[in-house]
């Protein structure tokens, strides 16, 4: 988990359960988003840099060069004058004052897709990740699609079997993320992908956590009254476990299909909302 130094949140690299609590917005995006028609959701990542410089942050990727000239040309087409490359191949690379000063006075930074434990490993505890924590806290915006949208959290999703029902010791692996949001657990290609059953053993193995499902070309926006609004042409899909009256998740079986007994599923489409602080969706 990333934080900014001072009192506030603790030691570097240590954020508090609240400390992000206000700040600017959270555009988290299921993958595969459009950039070639209407482009709604990339529209709503400049609309949030509110003209300031959008940073494109390619640590996630082995084919960085090739994403960052796809994104600075979709984010120029729509109206951003000021687009940047966040390119930092090495971990000691994180606290070279060029990437600071590159985030410092940017307006939004958006991570693309890839493998999230990448940018974790990277940024974790590093100056960049204080300026860009310092960034989302002084109002401006944090972006992620698919690997990127997934280390967004304070706990994050970095493997398990998708098409299929969870198991009592299936293989769902957790990291610490960025910690940017709390409270939620966030998954991403979802229906495409067939991710219902990974989500649902990673809520069992922790029924504080929300889990937020997104589908591709989907975006769950987080603003700072943390309500989350839904973008795009799929779904989002809420597993709230806080009321599972029973699992079979400690027993010795490994094999054995998870059961879990008063789940609640919600399943919003674009422009819905909903408010995670009560767990109630609003119809849009």
């Amino acid at each position: 988990m990333v934080g900014s130094t001072g009192s506030a949140e603790g030691p570097r690299g240590d954020l508090s359960a609240g400390a992000l609590r206000a700040g600017g917005a959270l555009v988290l995006i299921g993958g595969h988003e459009d950039k070639t028609g209407e482009r709604q959701i990339l529209r709503e990542v400049v609309a949030g840099a509110r003209g300031r410089p959008v940073v494109v942050a390619t640590l996630a990727s082995e084919v960085a060069g090739e994403l960052w000239s796809e994104y600075e040309q979709v984010f120029r087409g729509l109206g951003a004058g000021d687009v940047r490359h966040l390119d930092i191949a090495q971990r000691g690379d994180a606290n070279e004052e060029r990437w600071i000063r590159s985030i410092e006075d940017a307006g939004g930074v958006f991570f693309t897709g890839g493998d999230q434990l990448k940018i974790t490993s990277k940024l974790g505890g590093s100056r960049a990740a204080d300026a860009i924590v310092g960034l989302y806290r002084r109002g401006g915006l944090v972006a992620g699609t698919s690997a990127g949208a997934s280390v967004m959290s304070e706990t994050m999703l970095v493997g398990g079997a998708g098409e299929e029902s969870a198991k009592v010791r299936g293989a769902v692996r957790m990291a610490p993320g960025l910690g940017l949001v709390r409270d939620i657990l966030v998954d991403q290609h979802f229906a495409q992908r067939g991710r219902l059953g990974r989500l649902l053993g990673a809520v069992a193995h922790n029924p504080r956590l929300l889990g937020v499902g997104i589908d591709e070309d989907t975006a769950a926006v987080i603003d700072t009254n943390r309500s989350l609004r839904v973008l795009g042409s799929g779904a989002v899909y809420i597993v709230d476990g806080r009321g599972i009256s029973h699992t079979n998740l400690g027993e010795e079986q490994e094999d054995r299909v998870l059961s879990l007994f008063d789940v609640r599923l919600h399943v919003l489409s674009a422009g819905d909302v909903f408010d995670l602080e009560t767990r109630r969706p609003v119809s849009g």
